[in-house]
């Protein structure tokens, strides 16, 4: 470990107290409270959406009740794991595989120590080597108490709780903003394809409401093209040609972040060539919900890429049915429905639909103007997706690099330039 500052055992800054054992005679008694468990504690936030309840007695609860700054940490699973208790739940314990720590004597600024472990534990790999060597890796309170953390003056490690503290909310709203939008396309791709664009009157069908002008087609009777793809072994080296798989199929366009390649028999090579606009629908899962799940192939790799055998090819030819629009209905949830409600559980546990299955999926069919209406909105909100995606990653990745740089003193607090980071304009805002 090499820091600038003083080093300090663990103990000399911080109070810890492990938290009360889960068990069935535990859990008798008349005072039910809430309580914390490993899952509810992520790095550097607490998630509450799911609280425990256990009973707590009158010295359970003078002991273990938890008051804001309090950090939490993780003894097993992902040890260290750390979160901080802003008081968003007055009145809550904590189970046995966590530990509280709360500063003393005011030496330590918890949100400074906070990230320090963040660091020490996840990234910066200082504490590797420290954990109980058993079938569950875990951290006893004596080794938490004897590990080293620095220690700076209090105005340091709050300006640099400040900024990281900054970053992570930047963090967290363009997380806000994204699921928000998720929510949002969701819910108008459901009204677009039930009411359409053109406030047409309803008429009911096999598929529930849609406008009166629409028809409902078979995609068999629309679409005459249905492909298996190669059963090719693929590694990670670049020997070979790209070939899409399951985890590439993730709905909307294909995920090219997880790419394999192989080298596909000769006799397939022009048969199972992918082009633009061609859809790819996952024909075997072990969730049932994920059977029949659809991307659509945009050119992302060019005209030499393949697909494997867990998937069916799609091809829409013609001008009359626009491929992106099948690709939207198939994640709406009467169209996803469809296909995982019509899968078939196989002996190793696995749900399959196959090329049948797609033929028979009933799919809403206006005139194809109103169908490029409806995939242009989507692909609207897709684009701003994108954004905040993209713009979630640069702040994960700065998150990471300013964190380990700050730990380690290589650079101070107010020696950075928050314009030439980038930031400068998230904190304005």
């Amino acid at each position: 470990m090499s820091t600038v500052w003083p080093l300090v055992r663990v103990d000399a800054v911080f109070a810890i107290q492990q938290g009360k054992q889960v068990s069935k005679r535990n859990r008798i008694g008349s005072n039910q409270r809430p309580f914390l468990r490993t899952k509810n504690v992520n790095w550097g936030c607490l998630d509450l959406s799911e609280l425990d309840h256990m009973h707590f007695n009158e010295r359970d609860e003078e002991r273990l009740a938890l008051k804001e700054g309090d950090l939490l940490l993780c003894e097993g699973g992902d040890v260290g794991r750390t979160a901080i208790l802003k008081n968003q739940f007055p009145g809550c314990y904590y189970q046995n595989h966590l530990h509280r720590l709360r500063a003393v004597n005011g030496k330590i600024e918890p949100e400074f120590a906070l990230y320090w472990f963040w660091y020490g534990f996840k990234i910066g790999d200082v504490y590797f080597g420290r954990k109980n060597v058993t079938t569950i890796p875990n951290m006893s309170i004596s080794r938490l108490a004897e590990l080293l953390m620095p220690k700076p003056d209090l105005i340091e490690q709050r300006n640099i709780a400040g900024l990281l503290s900054f970053l992570q909310r930047a963090i967290e709203q363009q997380e806000r903003l994204i699921s928000l939008t998720t929510e949002l396309k969701k819910a108008l791709m459901q009204k677009l394809f039930t009411e359409g664009t053109h406030g047409k009157k309803l008429k009911e069908t096999d598929i529930g409401l849609i406008p009166e002008n629409w028809e409902v087609f078979r995609l068999g009777d629309i679409v005459d093209s249905f492909q298996y793809g190669t059963s090719v072994k693929c590694n990670y080296e670049a020997d070979g040609v790209p070939v899409l798989r399951i985890p590439n199929i993730v709905g909307g366009p294909v995920d090219v972040s997880d790419l394999k390649f192989g080298k596909p028999k000769h006799n397939e090579v022009e048969q199972l060539k992918l082009k633009h606009g061609d859809l790819l629908f996952v024909r075997t899962n072990g969730v049932k919900e994920n059977a029949g799940r659809c991307s659509i192939y945009r050119g992302e790799l060019g005209n030499n890429c393949y697909f494997a055998s867990y998937l069916i090819r799609v091809r829409i030819t013609g001008e009359k049915l626009s491929p992106e629009f099948i690709n939207e209905y198939s994640r709406t949830a009467i169209g996803s429905s469809f296909l995982s409600g019509r899968a078939i559980r196989t002996a190793d546990g696995k749900f399959n639909i196959n090329s049948r299955t797609l033929q028979d999926m009933l799919v809403p069919v206006p005139g194809i103007d109103e169908q490029n209406e409806i995939t242009s909105v989507s692909l609207l909100l897709e684009q701003k997706l994108d954004v905040h995606q993209k713009r979630r990653l640069q702040l994960l990745d700065l998150f990471r690099t300013i964190l380990h740089k700050l730990m380690t003193g290589e650079i101070r607090v107010n020696d950075l330039d928050l314009s030439e980071l980038g930031i400068e304009d998230l904190r304005m805002g």
